[in-house]
């Protein structure tokens, strides 16, 4: 059993005191853990177990809550005692579950001797992620994960799916109802009610007080009917204080642990969403890099085709080129002989441009190099290295893809099984809790008017296995103590009519006496 001792309820640093008694032994161990502890504990199986469903923890004291009840912060027993309770709710509820139960980080959390601090700091909680997204659903800490989940998107919990899965589809709808239901009405109702019992029980309570201050202004058979009627009033102030606190205990605490309950699941249906979601985009994206690839490698081929086609021209326009430049050999070579032969042989060269060598251009390549120079302007430097560099970076980014696909594929499944097991578990779970629930809320009634109303006196009698409540014996004492007031004396006596069980005692009125005595 643990038991837990909160210093301050205001302060999210309190102290909490675990107590763990074993079942085959007398001992008894203790684990000091603060407030921030317990929510770092839940966070941290949150991570670990990004597809089951947590427990949740009691709220966080609002900074408003803690100014205005700053003087009174350790003196709130109320509020210290519920915070014990459900922090003793939500370490028997991870211990009672099948798997959370068998986690080590929870059983050194139990570790009187282990300190949390050493706990973050050692694996696996050192080993989580930044973003769970990015990791094996069912290891979010395995160290040798493919590196492929790097690669893998990181979407928003409101993106639109194409292909949504019907069955969470109807989960995330019914979730949404149940947590408007019971966050809205239900809670609200409940406040209200506990709010009016708590004014019914303060108002006997101030009554009570005031009828026993009265009586000490009295005298004789009044003063005892005043105080015993104060006495009565007490015990049904007492009564319905009991009332109140099983109210609290067994139906306002678990309606808003199951509030709370619902705003898990929405976060775990939007973790599945998103898987979902990464599925696709990456599908998305591995489509997008082939056809990528499939517009790279038809320009490839087409950039090919084109410079096997100039060089095609260039080879023919050189083989021309080459011929021609033979034929203006041989002419220069008789003009030279001729040269020799002449006087005018000893003159220098003329320094001006040969007009043949400008007319040896041929005019298509004026064409062919500009079409050269614009390709390589718009293309690089290098087009052919640069295209062949980006067709082998995308058929890279391809096999990631497909790998990250795959790892993808495998995290939807098995998030989509885990998380419909658990939500499976945590049905039956929702069903024994309300019965419980409405089974406690009516044995809470029903005690209460046993104590507080008349009508069950003969019930009381009947059954043997439930004795007289003391509340309807203080009320029957009060009115004992009410028939001993003597008669008003402005009233004439009279003879009183026999009853049924005799004589009417003396002093007391018939029904039947008038003002006039007839």
């Amino acid at each position: 059993m643990d038991t837990f001792e909160d210093e301050n309820p205001f302060d999210q640093d309190a102290d909490h005191i675990l107590s763990e008694t074993s079942s085959s032994a007398s001992k008894t161990a203790q684990a000091h853990h603060r407030y921030s502890e317990f929510e770092s504990l839940r966070v941290h199986l949150a991570k670990l177990y990004p597809t089951l469903i947590i427990p949740p923890i009691p709220d966080k004291q609002t900074l408003g809550d803690y100014a205005a009840k700053q003087t009174k912060a350790k003196e709130d027993a109320a509020m210290i005692a519920k915070r014990k309770r459900m922090l003793q709710t939500f370490l028997n509820r991870i211990a009672r579950h099948p798997i959370l139960s068998n986690e080590h980080v929870f059983h050194r959390f139990l570790d009187g001797e282990v300190s949390w601090t050493e706990v973050l700091n050692s694996p696996p909680l050192s080993l989580l992620p930044k973003n769970v997204l990015k990791a094996p659903s069912h290891n979010p800490t395995d160290q040798n994960a493919s590196p492929a989940y790097a690669v893998l998107p990181n979407p928003s919990a409101a993106h639109p799916l194409r292909h949504p899965d019907q069955r969470f589809a109807d989960s995330e709808a019914f979730t949404n109802k149940f947590a408007n239901h019971v966050s809205g009405p239900m809670e609200k109702v409940t406040r209200r009610v506990i709010k009016r019992w708590s004014e019914y029980a303060q108002d006997h309570a101030d009554l009570g007080a005031a009828l026993n201050g009265f009586s000490l202004n009295e005298r004789d058979a009044l003063a005892a009917a005043i105080e015993k009627t104060g006495q009565a009033s007490d015990a049904t102030y007492m009564s319905t204080s009991k009332l109140l606190q099983e109210l609290e205990y067994h139906w306002a605490e678990p309606l808003h642990e199951y509030s709370q309950f619902a705003s898990i699941i929405k976060k775990l249906l939007a973790y599945r969403h998103q898987k979902h979601v990464q599925y696709e985009m990456t599908q998305d994206g591995l489509e997008n890099k082939r056809e990528q690839l499939e517009d790279l490698e038809k320009s490839e081929r087409e950039a090919r085709r084109l410079d096997e086609a100039l060089g095609r021209r260039r080879a023919s326009i050189n083989e021309g080129q080459s011929s021609k430049n033979s034929v203006e050999g041989e002419e220069e070579n008789h003009e030279g002989d001729d040269a020799q032969s002449s006087p005018v042989s000893s003159l220098p060269p003329h320094p001006g441009p040969n007009p043949a060598r400008r007319r040896s251009r041929a005019p298509g390549m004026a064409f062919l190099n500009a079409l050269s120079y614009t390709l390589h302007g718009m293309m690089d430097v290098d087009p052919e290295t640069a295209r062949r560099n980006s067709i082998t970076k995308t058929r890279e980014n391809i096999s990631q893809l497909e790998d990250a696909l795959h790892l993808a594929a495998q995290d939807l499944k098995y998030s989509s099984s885990t998380i419909q097991a658990d939500l499976d578990r945590f049905q039956r779970q929702k069903v024994a809790d309300l019965r419980e629930m409405a089974i406690n809320m009516a044995r809470s009634h029903r005690d209460w008017c046993k104590k507080v109303w008349g009508p069950y006196k003969y019930f009381y009698l009947v059954n043997e296995r439930t004795q007289p409540s003391q509340n309807l014996d203080a009320w029957e004492e009060a009115k004992k103590e009410i028939a001993k007031i003597p008669d008003h004396p402005n009233h004439l006596t009279t003879a009183q009519e026999p009853t049924a069980e005799g004589p009417a005692p003396p002093g007391l009125r018939s029904d039947v006496t008038t003002v006039n005595g007839r």
